[in-house]
């Protein structure tokens, strides 16, 4: 059972009593939220999420509204994308980067008019940086955080499931692109998007007081298709190459070194930040990349609260970011941030907390 000591310090999200009434067993804090990650058959919320619909609680992908004549001016300084492109309806993948071109977080940026975005955010404080951003450029944009929070559907039959709430139209909707609409008078936008690559829709609720009601919608609507919760599954998103940006980044991480190059625009206007820095960082040559690696033992062994040293020769060449047991693969797999110059193939010691481990170094995604 799911216990919570209540504060004002963590909130909860408008599915959070939807996800307790389920069975939640493990939470973690996101973006100082309760995120729930487990509702006590990791494996067989894995299973679902990967043959079926799982209903997930991502209120916790907090919005950051960027309203006002400057605000898409806005979106691009703080967005090392090009976004001149970008069409009302439309969502793009986007880097922030600081003034090194470190990223801190990747956010889903959606274009609801043109003087109106939201940055559908990973865990970081993104509206304080907007907010000075904004300030020291004298920039006529409101920005704050909406009332809006997503639930996700994931799985190859989340479509059928969305589709028999809304309509066969979603059916069109292509990948990050939405719509605003309602369910049964619940404000919402409708996008394909979400946490896995098994394909899926975030249901932005857009009035905090309905969650439980919206929850019970779709959980209803998908009992043809044995609909159930979970959660962003740690070896789903592994297996399938999704970065976690804090989890698989440091405080010197560029986006180059984390496999997200074709998601920067270096011909971007120079007062994007952290686009100078990126320019130099390429022309330089990047100095770590991320690979795959698959270690040794038959049993899971995944990584503790400390990222582990990767050594080769004796001598340190990068760090395991992540380590998880896949259930397809039968082995424990991760992500480390190594030298460039090592290449695929290489079998490498990891320091890990119970002693010494030999790996292979694989290309990414592993599935």
């Amino acid at each position: 059972m799911f216990s919570f000591q209540p504060n004002t310090r963590i909130r909860p999200s408008p599915f959070f009593e939807s996800a307790v009434a389920e069975g939640m067993t493990k939470a973690n804090v996101y973006n100082r939220m309760i995120m729930p990650t487990s509702y006590g058959d990791p494996e067989g919320e894995y299973w679902r999420l990967l043959n079926g619909v799982s209903q997930w609680d991502v209120g916790v992908e907090r919005q950051v509204q960027l309203k006002g004549r400057d605000a898409a001016r806005l979106a691009q300084i703080l967005a090392v994308r090009d976004l001149s492109t970008c069409k009302v309806g439309q969502g793009k993948y986007v880097a922030l980067c600081d003034h090194r071109g470190t990223i801190f977080n990747d956010p889903i940026l959606l274009k609801l008019a043109d003087d109106l975005f939201w940055l559908s955010i990973a865990d970081s404080d993104v509206e304080r940086w907007a907010t000075a951003i904004a300030a020291e450029r004298g920039l006529d944009v409101e920005i704050c955080e909406p009332d809006v929070s997503p639930m996700a559907l994931q799985g190859p039959k989340a479509e059928d499931v969305v589709a028999h709430v809304l309509g066969d139209w979603v059916r069109g909707l292509k990948y990050f692109w939405f719509r605003e609409t309602e369910i049964q008078g619940i404000p919402v936008a409708v996008q394909r998007s979400g946490w896995s690559k098994q394909g899926g829709f975030e249901i932005y609720l857009k009035d905090g007081s309905r969650g439980t009601e919206l929850w019970n919608i779709f959980k209803e609507a998908g009992r043809p298709w044995d609909i159930g919760p979970g959660a962003p599954s740690s070896p789903e998103r592994v297996e399938s190459g999704l970065v976690s940006v804090g989890g698989d980044t440091d405080d010197d991480t560029n986006p180059f070194e984390v496999r997200l190059e074709r998601y920067v625009d270096l011909d971007v206007p120079d007062d994007t930040i952290g686009v100078t820095a990126l320019r130099r960082i390429k022309a330089e040559g990047v100095k770590r990349h991320q690979l795959g690696i698959v270690l040794e033992g038959d049993e899971p062994a995944p990584l503790g609260m400390r990222r582990e040293d990767v050594m080769l020769d004796g001598r340190r060449i990068g760090m395991l970011t992540n380590c998880v047991w896949s259930y397809r693969m039968k082995a424990n797999i991760g992500y480390v941030l190594v030298d460039s110059a090592v290449p695929l193939g290489t079998e490498v010691l990891v320091s890990r907390n119970t002693g010494p481990r030999t790996g292979k170094l694989v290309d990414i995604p592993f599935l």
